[in-house]
């Protein structure tokens, strides 16, 4: 399942009173849980915690590299990689190596420039290159005259990799000479070392291994993860050549990964495409695949086709950096393709070609997307999804009159195109009805939830229920929601740990029952995903740590009652703001504590006062800016709760490992989680008991 994101805890609420509720307590000195009188403790300047240099990664790397499991650990090559990767967007690289070595250590060096080892002119007793491994948002990407387009934007990511490594040695080939440094969890092992001329070698290279003490003893890179992604990057910028190496012992037992390889792909994403396609036939005589500028120094890169057997993938990328989640690029990309279908169509007098969407067009495609963008807006530092409105309009202009002539010149291979997505739209157009008319007819016979304010809409598309705590939230979310296709079912309390409860326990529970009822899909062997009366079901809980707990106790229930719904990416969590930012007229809202510095850096001056508060639950946010912050689709932020599937021996350990992380956090057993505790004490701070 997805990370939960940093919840920045509140003292819980008193049980049985609301957080609005106006009663008085009964005089008499404070108690703690026990019920003994409290010891005054004292809160004085000693009890504030400053984090200096990269300290705030090491106490929380979930912050910076997305938590610390097998997905974060190949994050700190991808920032490697990234970095090495941006020398060659630039210009100044032709090359790329990436090697995986013993005892956990990965290289990976390049050709391009090196990174400076002068003074740098705000430090001057120190190299820049030591700046740039030991401070948080430092490199040479902000002003834009050394990069143009890079997928490093942020300057964290190699002084992240710095700080979370155990090891880490960093050479420079710059000028002639060669310079020599080495690291360890953040820190210098020594000064930067001059290691004598050469003249034939140039650019970075960064040798490091992945602190176990925030990974595990266990962790480790796997040569297929690291082969697919320097596969990757060959084949985004055409030409560049990928130098890959493993050590033998480190190679899967199942094959698949060779010890050396020079991977090139002259054609770039075309060339990946046409290997991807191999003898599969197509819907149209060959590729649509170009290139072309965004408004000035940006450019579009894709290659896409229609395979007969719908077998197809979509893979996206900006600056080199994979959008899995997709983003505004992929957006604008297949706007362009809808629009040219449906103009052309009208052109040759194809009939029903107006009802073809962009599901349509892009299921069961084979497409590549690869979008280079100075100063993109990336959705995390992981990068995972592109947030530019912009983007949008930018590659739909570029795309389209590519398209319109693609089609022109093949008017056969349109046409045949064209008639399967007004087939596939027939289809999806008669699976809506039929899954309509099954919601409705389940609406009628079913018996809802009294506390359920259920959405006006009669059909199941793109409405969404809120799962909210507490009647107090559920008040102030039925006043901000979209009655047409938005449900609010408030939940009292804390709802039954499923993993530990039996089944008798499980239909007793009222809270539970209410749920199952609203949501109208059965669980277990009876779940039908037809019957599900919602899109989309969203956990809305407050930012404090009751709110994290009944959070998990829902994803728990969802993960073992309804995986099938996980699976098909119907369960989000909702990203309450924790702060409002106020100065003068501009208001802003923070997720977190981190979140609220960037924005008092970056968005507010320091001329005038400015007023920060902390919302203590979503009970005591006015509706009108929950609305705004939370529940408005066009301003709120959703985590979509995804779980690793079976597709592959990597991702089978991910389902299992997954399964076991539920089981002993969640599970009757209290000793695997007496042992998780005592594992992740090391990386707890500010617990709010």
């Amino acid at each position: 399942m997805s990370a939960m994101p940093d919840l920045f805890a509140e003292a819980p609420k008193p049980p049985g009173r609301s957080a609005r509720s106006d009663a008085r307590p009964e005089p008499g000195p404070a108690r703690n849980p026990a019920g003994k009188p409290a010891r005054k403790q004292a809160y004085t300047a000693r009890d504030i915690e400053v984090l200096e240099g990269l300290e705030p990664v090491r106490k929380r790397p979930g912050m910076y590299i997305g938590g610390t499991d097998e997905r974060a650990l190949h994050h700190l090559a991808a920032e490697v990689i990234d970095n090495a990767m941006d020398e060659v967007v630039a210009g100044h690289a032709t090359r790329v190596e990436v090697a995986l070595e013993a005892d956990n250590y990965i290289a990976i060096r390049d050709n391009g420039r090196g990174i400076p080892v002068d003074p740098h002119p705000k430090f001057k007793d120190k190299p820049a290159l030591e700046i740039i491994l030991t401070t948080l948002h430092s490199g040479g990407k902000f002003g834009g005259k050394a990069y143009v387009t890079s997928g490093g934007l942020h300057g964290v990511g190699l002084s992240v990799v710095n700080a979370l490594a155990d090891d880490l040695r960093v050479e420079v080939a710059r000028e002639g000479r060669l310079w020599t440094q080495r690291y360890s969890r953040g820190a210098p092992r020594g000064r930067l070392e001059e290691a004598g001329p050469c003249h034939n070698r140039r650019g970075t290279t960064v040798r490091f291994r992945p602190d176990p003490k925030i990974f595990g003893d266990g962790a480790a890179f796997r040569a297929a993860t690291l082969y697919r992604m320097a596969r990757a990057k060959a084949y985004l910028i055409g030409g560049v050549e990928i130098r890959w190496s493993c050590a033998p012992d480190l190679l899967p037992a199942e094959g698949g990964v060779p010890e050396k390889e020079s991977i090139c792909f002259p054609g770039g994403i075309l060339d990946y495409l046409t290997e991807a396609l191999g003898e599969r036939t197509a819907y149209t005589g060959s590729a649509f695949a170009g290139a072309a500028q965004l408004n000035g120094e940006g450019r579009v890169e894709w290659a896409v086709a229609w395979p007969a057997d719908e077998r197809g993938f979509v893979h996206s990328y900006v600056n080199t950096v994979p959008t899995p989640q997709g983003g505004s690029h992929e957006q604008g990309f297949r706007t362009a393709l809808v629009k040219g279908l449906r103009s052309h169509a009208e052109f040759a007098n194809i009939r029903k070609a107006g009802q073809i969407a962009g599901d349509d067009v892009m299921d069961g495609a084979c497409v590549m997307l690869s979008a280079f963008i100075p100063d993109p807006q990336f959705q995390g530092q992981t990068k995972e999804r592109l947030g530019m409105p912009e983007a949008v309009r930018l590659v739909e202009q570029a795309v389209r009159d590519h398209f319109d002539h693609f089609l022109s010149g093949d008017p056969s291979g349109a046409r045949r195109l064209i008639d399967y997505l007004v087939e596939k739209a027939e289809d999806r157009a008669r699976r809506k009805a039929e899954r309509d008319k099954k919601r409705a007819n389940a609406a009628t016979r079913l018996r809802l939830p009294g506390k359920l304010a259920d959405c006006s809409a009669r059909s199941g598309e793109d409405t969404e229920v809120f799962l909210v705590e507490g009647d107090s939230a559920g008040g102030s979310a039925k006043q901000a929601r979209k009655r047409a296709t938005q449900a609010v079912l408030p939940l009292r309390g804390k709802i039954l740990n499923v993993a530990s409860a039996s089944a008798d326990k499980m239909r007793a529970n009222q809270e539970l029952s209410d749920l199952i009822l609203a949501l109208g899909c059965g669980t277990g062997q009876h779940y039908d995903g037809d019957k599900l009366r919602y899109d989309r079901v969203i956990v809305m809980t407050d930012a404090d740590v009751d709110g994290a707990h009944i959070a998990s106790l829902l994803l728990t229930f969802f993960y073992r009652e309804m995986p099938e719904l996980v699976r098909g990416g119907r369960l989000y969590l909702a990203m309450p703001p924790l702060y409002r930012i106020a100065q003068g007229g501009k208001v802003a809202f923070a997720r977190d504590d981190a979140h609220k510095d960037a924005l008092l850096k970056d968005e507010f001056d320091g001329r005038g006062k400015v007023e920060i508060s902390r919302f203590k639950g979503l009970g005591e946010m006015p509706p009108a800016q929950l609305k705004e912050t939370t529940m408005d689709p066009a301003t709120r932020t959703l985590l979509r709760v995804t779980v690793p599937t079976a597709g592959d021996l990597h991702e089978t350990g991910a389902a299992q490992a997954t399964r076991d992380l539920v089981e002993d956090l969640m599970g009757r057993k209290p000793e695997p989680r007496f042992r998780f505790i005592q594992e992740q004490a090391r990386f707890a701070g500010d617990i709010d008991l």
